[in-house]
C-alpha cells in the first residue's frame, strides 16, 4: 500500500492526526490492530476532561506552571503549552462533531475545580459516544475520498531509509498476510504501555490502562533510532481494590466524595494528581492509617444515583456488578482503595517518544501523539492536540515512491512469523505472564540498583523464551508480537531507572538506594536511543528555559551530557565469595496449554436487519432509512435510529423526535440516547421543536426529561413551555424543567416552586439554580430565606450554599451564624459558606468559632469563606490556626488564603 500520511492506531491521537491530514490535502491510510470503530483507550468513552483551559475559567500559563511543578520541573513548557493554547479550540471542534461537554442553563462550559488550584476538570456526561463520534467524521464521504482504513493490520517496525521514515511493515491480524507500505511520513498514535506491570490479580489484560496496548509504539520508534524520554517516570494510580478501574476521584469529588485512611481523614497534601500525591497515597496503605478508601457513604442518595449512572456505565461498565457482587452499596460502604501496576504512559506521567511542539520525533518525518508521547499530563484534549499537529505537520509530505529497505522488511517478517515454526512451543500467555512477573519482582518502585540489574539479567534471558514462543493462528501471532514489544519497554524502563541516580517524582521514581533528589546532575531529561550498532545508549539533556516562570526550578539551558550504555551492578553473589561457585540451576520448562474450546458462533440475525445494516456502510439518506423507522418489528426500528445516529443525513432531528413516541420502550430509549449524543450537531429547525414539544405529553418519563433536555440545550424552548412540567408527576422530569427555567432565566417560575414541591432532590435543585440566577435579586432571597426553613437537612444546605453567591443580607446572616450550631453539618456547611458574603464584624469571629468543628467538611468551608475576610486581622489569625488541622484540604486551603 501507499499512501501521503500513514497513521498506526485508530484511537484519540490517530483519529485525529487522520481526519487533520485529510483536510490539509493529504492521501491518509489509517492502520488499526482492531477496529477503529471501537478501539484504542477512547474506546468505551470518557467521563471527563482533566485538562480544559476555557476563557474566563483558567489560563493557559497557570496550567502550564500547574503541570511543572507536577513533574518536578522536568518538562519541555513548549509541547505542555500547545495543549494549553490549544485545548480550548479543541473543545469547540470537538463540539461541532457532536461530542457532548456539560454546560450549565445558560450554555456555559460547567467546569470543576478537583484540585485545590486551578479548574480543568470539565464532565463529559454522553461520553460514552465519544469514539462513535469521531468514528462517524471518518466516514463523511468527503473524508472517505481522502482515508483509507485498514483494520485488523498490525504494524511492528517503522521502515526508514537515509535516516528518514519511508512506511512501515507488518501484517493481517485475521489472515496472517504480510503487509507493506510505502508513506511520505508515518504518524504514531498506539496508546500508552498498559501492559508492563502484571496486576495484582494476575490477570494478563486487566490492567489499569487499555491493555490492547502492549507498548508497541514505544518499540517501534525505539527500533526506527527515535529518541525517547521519561521512561523511568513510570505511571502509578489509585484503583478500586482487586478490580483493575481507577476509583474515580475526578468523577466523585465535584459530588462531594473524596480520599480518606480508615480514620475517615482526608490526609493527601499534594496537590496536583502526581508521583508525590501517589507517593503519599502508597505511604498511608501502608501504614496503621490504612486501608484506604474513596469515601461515598456520606452522600445524600441523588449524589450516588449520580454517581452510579456514571462509573458503573461510561467509565467501567462491569463496576456495578463487581460492588454487586460482593455485597457492596455505596450507600453503605465506602470503596476501598489500592495502587494499580507500572505502566508507561506520557499522557498520565511523563515517559513517551521524544517530541517538539509539532508532534515531530528526531526521526525526520516520523511523528508520535496522544499517550505514546512524552508531553506531561497529557490525557484526552491534549492527545486530540497533538494528533492534529501531528497530521498538520506531516500533511506537506508525498507518498515514498523509492525501494524499501529489504533487511529491514526480513527482519519483520522473521518477527511476526517465527512463532509458526515452533506451534508446540510455549504460548504467548505463560511466557508474558513469566517476563512481567519480572518486572512486578525487580523493576516497579521502590527500585534499587540491584534489583533493576537483576531485571535486567531477566529479560535478556527472556530472548530465549519468547524466540521458542509458539502459534497456529494470525491471532496469536498477534499476541506474540506484542510480548516482543513489552520486553523492550521493559528493558527501557530497567535500564533508564539504573541510569537516574537520583529519586524524583515521588513513587514514579523511588530509588531507594539514591533517596534524594539531584538538582545538580539531575535536573535533565533523560534520553535513551538505539545506537547503530543496536545498543541501548542514553543521553542527559538540561531542561530548556521556562517559558513560564515556576518558583522552586531555574532550568538552565545548555549541552547534553553523553552517557552511553547503562551496564548493570554486579549481583551475581552476595557480598564476598568465600567459597567455591555451584552450579547453577536450569530454567524450569513451561506447560503446555489445554487447548481451548472453541465459541459458539451467534445467532444469524433477521434479514431485515442484515439488510438493514449493510446499508448502513454507505451512509443513507432518510428517504432510505424511513421504512426501517416504522418497521413493524422492534429490533429493526431501534437499528434504524442506530444507522440515522451514525450517518446523521438531513432531517435526522425530527426523525428522532418523532421516534421518542414510539410504542416500543426500547425504541423510545434509543431515540433519546441518540438526540442526547447529536445534541451539539443537530439543527435547531421549527419541526424539531414541534416533534419535541409534542413529546412532552408521553407517557415516559424518561422521554419527557429527555425532551426538556435537548430543548434546553438548542434554545427552542421558553419559560411558559418549560414551567408547565414544574408539575410533573416524575421527579426526573421537574429538575430537567428547572434547568430549562435557569437557561431562560426564569426567576419568578423557579421562585414560586422553591417551597412548594414536594421531592428534596428538586428542592435543593432549585436553590442552586437560583443562586446561578439570583444575584443581588429580591426575588431570589426571597425565595432562599423560605429554604433556610426547610425540614431537610440537605435543603437548608443548599439554601445558605447558594446566599454565598447571591449575597447575605443582614437578616439571614444572623441566621446562617445560628445555622453553625445545626445538628446537620451540610447545613453547618453551608452556613459557613453564606458567612462569606456576610458583613465581616458578624462573620469573621464566628467563622472562626466553625474552625473547631468536628466535622473536616465545615471546617474546610469555614477556611474557604475566611478567605473571603483575609483583609481583616482577625480573619488571618483564624487561618494561621487552620494550617496545623489534622485535615489536608483545611491545611492546603489555609496555607493558600495566607
Amino acid at each position: 500500500m501507499s499512501c501521503d500520511v500513514l497513521v498506526v492506531g485508530g484511537g484519540t491521537a490517530g483519529t485525529m492526526a487522520a481526519l487533520t491530514a485529510a483536510e490539509h490535502g493529504a492521501s491518509v491510510l489509517l492502520l488499526e490492530k482492531a477496529h477503529v470503530r471501537h478501539s484504542g483507550a477512547l474506546a468505551m468513552g470518557m467521563d471527563g476532561v482533566n485538562n480544559a483551559v476555557i476563557p474566563g475559567r483558567a489560563e493557559p500559563d497557570d496550567y502550564v506552571a500547574e503541570i511543572t511543578r507536577a513533574n518536578d520541573g522536568i518538562v519541555d513548557q513548549s509541547t505542555v503549552r500547545q495543549t494549553a493554547t490549544r485545548g480550548f479550540a479543541m473543545v469547540r471542534r470537538l463540539e461541532s462533531y457532536g461530542v457532548k461537554f456539560e454546560k450549565d442553563e445558560h450554555g456555559d462550559y460547567a467546569v470543576r475545580q478537583v484540585h485545590r488550584s486551578g479548574s480543568y476538570v470539565l464532565p463529559m456526561p454522553e461520553g460514552k459516544d465519544v469514539k462513535k463520534v469521531l468514528y462517524r467524521q471518518l466516514r463523511r464521504r468527503e473524508m472517505r475520498e481522502r482515508i483509507r482504513i485498514e483494520n485488523r493490520v498490525m504494524p511492528v517496525r517503522v521502515l526508514t531509509t537515509e535516516g528518514r521514515a519511508v512506511g512501515a511493515v507488518g501484517f493481517h491480524t485475521r489472515t496472517g498476510a504480510f503487509v507493506t507500505i510505502r508513506a511520505g511520513a508515518v504518524i504514531l498514535a498506539t496508546g500508552a504501555c498498559g501492559r508492563l506491570g502484571l496486576p495484582a490479580s494476575g490477570y494478563l489484560y486487566g490492567t489499569y490502562e487499555n491493555p490492547t496496548n502492549a507498548g508497541d509504539g514505544y518499540a517501534m520508534a525505539y527500533h526506527a533510532g527515535a529518541e525517547l524520554t521519561g521512561i523511568e517516570c513510570f505511571q502509578i494510580n489509585p484503583l478500586i481494590k482487586d478490580y483493575n478501574g481507577p476509583a474515580c476521584a475526578y468523577v466523585a469529588n465535584p459530588f462531594g466524595g473524596y480520599q480518606v485512611n480508615r480514620h475517615g481523614e482526608r490526609f493527601v497534601d499534594s496537590d496536583y494528581w502526581s508521583g508525590q500525591m501517589m507517593a503519599e497515597f502508597a505511604a498511608e496503605v501502608a501504614s496503621d492509617r490504612g486501608p484506604v478508601y474513596l469515601k461515598l457513604s456520606h452522600l445524600p442518595e441523588e449524589s450516588i444515583s449520580a454517581l452510579e449512572s456514571i462509573l458503573h456505565s461510561t467509565e467501567r461498565p462491569t463496576r456495578g456488578s463487581f460492588h454487586s457482587g460482593r455485597g457492596h452499596d455505596y450507600r453503605t460502604h465506602d470503596v476501598e482503595m489500592h495502587i494499580s501496576e507500572i505502566g508507561l504512559c506520557g499522557g498520565h506521567s511523563a515517559s513517551g517518544v521524544r517530541v517538539d511542539d509539532h508532534a515531530r520525533t528526531t526521526v525526520p518525518r516520523l511523528y508520535a501523539a496522544g499517550d505514546l508521547a512524552c508531553v506531561p499530563h497529557n490525557y484526552m484534549i491534549g492527545a486530540f492536540v497533538f494528533g492534529d499537529l501531528a497530521g498538520a505537520d506531516a500533511a506537506q509530505y508525498e507518498a515514498y515512491e523509492g525501494e524499501l529497505p529489504a533487511e529491514q522488511l526480513r527482519e519483520a517478517h522473521e518477527l511476526i512469523y517465527r512463532p509458526l515454526r515452533n506451534p508446540d512451543g510455549p504460548p504467548q500467555t505463560q511466557v508474558e505472564y513469566k517476563l512481567r512477573r519480572f518486572v512486578n519482582d525487580y523493576v516497579a518502585p521502590p527500585k534499587s540498583g540491584a534489583r533493576l540489574s537483576l531485571a535486567l539479567e531477566a529479560f535478556e534471558r527472556m530472548h530465549t523464551d519468547i524466540a521458542a514462543m509458539g502459534a497456529r493462528t494470525p491471532h496469536e501471532l498477534m499476541r506474540c508480537a506484542e510480548v516482543t514489544f513489552i520486553r523492550d519497554c521493559a528493558e527501557m524502563a530497567a535500564r533508564a531507572s539504573l541510569a537516574r541516580t537520583e529519586s524524583r517524582w515521588g513513587l514514579y521514581h523511588d530509588r531507594i538506594d539514591h533517596p534524594r533528589r539531584d538538582d545538580t546532575s539531575w535536573f535533565h531529561h533523560l534520553d535513551l536511543y538505539k545506537s547503530p550498532s543496536g545498543a541501548m545508549q542514553f543521553t542527559a539533556r538540561p531542561v530548556a528555559p521556562y517559558l513560564v516562570p515556576v518558583d522552586g526550578f531555574t532550568p538552565t539551558g545548555g549541552p547534553s551530557r553523553h552517557l552511553g550504555e547503562i551496564h548493570p551492578e554486579h549481583v551475581a553473589t552476595a557480598g564476598a565469595r568465600e567459597a567455591a561457585p555451584v552450579a547453577p540451576r536450569q530454567e524450569l520448562t513451561m506447560a503446555d496449554t489445554a487447548a481451548r474450546p472453541r465459541a459458539e458462533a451467534d445467532a444469524p440475525a433477521t434479514p431485515r436487519l442484515l439488510e438493514l445494516l449493510s446499508l448502513a456502510e454507505d451512509n443513507p439518506d432518510l428517504s432510505v432509512l424511513a421504512g426501517y423507522l416504522t418497521d413493524p418489528e422492534p429490533s429493526v426500528r431501534r437499528t434504524a435510529v442506530t444507522v440515522l445516529t451514525e450517518s446523521v443525513p438531513p432531517g435526522t432531528g425530527p426523525a428522532l423526535a418523532a421516534a421518542l413516541t414510539d410504542t416500543d420502550a426500547g425504541v423510545r430509549a434509543a431515540a433519546v440516547a441518540s438526540l442526547r449524543e447529536l445534541v451539539e450537531t443537530l439543527v435547531p429547525e421549527p419541526a424539531l421543536r414541534d416533534g419535541l414539544a409534542a413529546a412532552l405529553s408521553e407517557a415516559d418519563p424518561a422521554v419527557r426529561a429527555a425532551t426538556l433536555d435537548v430543548l434546553r440545550a438548542l434554545r427552542l424552548g421558553d419559560a411558559e413551555l418549560f414551567a408547565h412540567s414544574l408539575s410533573d408527576s416524575d421527579t426526573a422530569v421537574r429538575i430537567a424543567a428547572v434547568r430549562a427555567l435557569v437557561s431562560v432565566d426564569a426567576t419568578a417560575e423557579l421562585a414560586r416552586a422553591a417551597a412548594v414541591d414536594p421531592s428534596r432532590e428538586v428542592r435543593v435543585t432549585i436553590a442552586k439554580a437560583l443562586a446561578t440566577l439570583g444575584t443581588g435579586s429580591d426575588m431570589a432571597c426571597s425565595a432562599l430565606a423560605a429554604l433556610v426553613d426547610d425540614p431537610d437537612a440537605l435543603v437548608r444546605g443548599a439554601a445558605y450554599e447558594a446566599l454565598g453567591t447571591t449575597g447575605c443580607p443582614a437578616a439571614l446572616a444572623t441566621r446562617a451564624e445560628a445555622a453553625l450550631s445545626d445538628l446537620a453539618w451540610q447545613v453547618r456547611a453551608g452556613a459557613a459558606t453564606a458567612l462569606s458574603v456576610a458583613d465581616s464584624d458578624l462573620a469573621v469571629p464566628a467563622l472562626a468559632k466553625a474552625l473547631t468543628d468536628l466535622n473536616a467538611d465545615v471546617r474546610k468551608a469555614a477556611v474557604l469563606a475566611l478567605t473571603r475576610h483575609r483583609d481583616i486581622e482577625d480573619a488571618r489569625a483564624a487561618l494561621a490556626t487552620a494550617t496545623t488541622d489534622r485535615d489536608a484540604d483545611v491545611r492546603a486551603y489555609a496555607a493558600r488564603a495566607l
